[in-house]
């Protein structure tokens, strides 16, 4: 990670591209999804659709924690939010996505109910501590890179035995919503071509590779785990032409110096104190999927926000013009939404997928794809 420069280098990724543009065979496509949204970004970012053949097609995958959140539990927060007694802690995307007839964390936030924005899990505490009349929720979010935080922060808040601190917990699973993409209709039917993953990066940190070993067993879709960098992607993009041509799927590590097998024990420990698999958790575009997200342990009860204020499971409704559902399940692009550039933008958000930095409307939108045609469903997005 100290040299992050060398893999940036314009020459090297030229080269690459070259090494792609020779293997990929001209009689064949190839769909790759890019599971997580850092990577949907750095692709537009380093321009790296411009360097890939026309069969070599990137589809953008559901890897952005505050995209996949549904209405109905962005509802439940805004309903905590408007309790007298709350102050409610997050992050600072969340505050403008849009839940049911538009209302919003910014909006409630306007009409003076207390919500503020964390940079980190540990200043919730430090909030519920400096107001002891207060209840401190922070509302927690993310794939398995941000989940050790907040159990850690529910172990802190038990040793100092803070009654007005809890968790409304949304921490989601990235391989069960992996499983998830090659089970929906569009794959089983056809009309979602797809060949392998490039795998997520942070994520991979701490869960390993190992837990993407069902994939090629399973479904044989290879898996290849990539960094954010430009080389990593092309190389990461390189490494799955090549496992396609050979008949070949496997799990493949592109991101060495930073991912192994088993992932960081310590932090999958402190997870596994604190938080259990969930039976089952909606996620918006992929509906209910089975133990795809965690909750907090009976231990921890006391912390658990839901249990606390005995909050009602909302379900809420999607804008039926926005194609976000669909987005995230990488059956189609941000250009096949109607709302997309007009009136959709970072500015104007009517969906997650616009609001996220991570987001692949934002991505797009951000990067002037947004200036070109749209796609049809089926064509090349690169």
């Amino acid at each position: 990670m100290k040299y992050v420069d060398e893999f940036r280098d314009a020459e090297k990724a030229r080269a690459i591209a070259g090494q792609i543009a020779k293997q990929a065979t001209p009689e064949r496509r190839y769909n790759l999804m890019e599971f997580c949204g850092g990577h949907t970004h750095a692709i537009f970012r380093y321009g790296i659709p411009g360097l890939l053949p026309d069969n070599v097609r990137l589809i953008h995958g559901p890897g952005c924690p505050v995209c996949v959140l549904p209405i109905g539990r962005l509802d439940m927060a805004i309903a905590l939010a408007r309790r007298e007694e709350v102050i409610l802690c997050t992050y600072g995307d969340m505050l403008r996505v849009p839940g049911s007839g538009r209302e919003s964390l910014m909006k409630v936030r306007a009409e003076g109910t207390d919500v503020r924005i964390l940079y980190s899990p540990a200043d919730a505490l430090k909030i519920a501590r400096e107001h002891p009349d207060k209840q401190v929720v922070f509302f927690a979010i993310g794939f398995e890179t941000t989940t050790p935080p907040t159990a850690l922060v529910i172990e802190q808040a038990k040793k100092l035995g803070l009654t007005n601190f809890s968790v409304f917990c949304n921490h989601v699973l990235t391989p069960a919503a992996m499983h998830a993409i090659l089970n929906t209709p569009e794959a089983e039917n056809g009309a979602l071509e797809l060949d392998g993953f490039i795998g997520p990066a942070h994520v991979s940190t701490v869960i390993g590779s190992a837990p993407y070993e069902p994939f090629p067993e399973r479904y044989n879709k290879p898996v290849v785990i990539a960094g954010f960098e430009p080389l990593d992607v092309l190389q990461a993009i390189l490494m799955l032409i090549r496992q396609l041509n050979e008949g070949r799927a496997e799990v493949e590590n592109e991101f060495t110096r930073a991912v192994t097998r088993g992932g960081n024990l310590k932090a999958q420990e402190a997870v596994n104190r604190v938080l259990a698999l969930r039976s089952s958790f909606e996620w918006r575009g992929l509906g209910d999927i089975p133990e795809s997200a965690l909750q907090i342990r009976d231990d921890y009860a006391e912390f658990d926000a839901e249990k606390r204020f005995s909050v009602e499971q909302l379900y809420g409704r999607e804008n039926r013009a926005c194609e976000c559902p669909a987005i995230l399940r990488g059956a189609k692009n941000p250009r096949d939404c109607k709302l997309f550039g007009d009136p959709c933008t970072p500015d104007n958000p009517l969906g997650s997928c616009m609001v996220s930095s991570e987001g692949a409307c934002a991505a797009y939108y951000s990067y002037g794809r947004h200036t070109q045609r749209r796609i049809p469903v089926g064509e090349s997005s690169a």
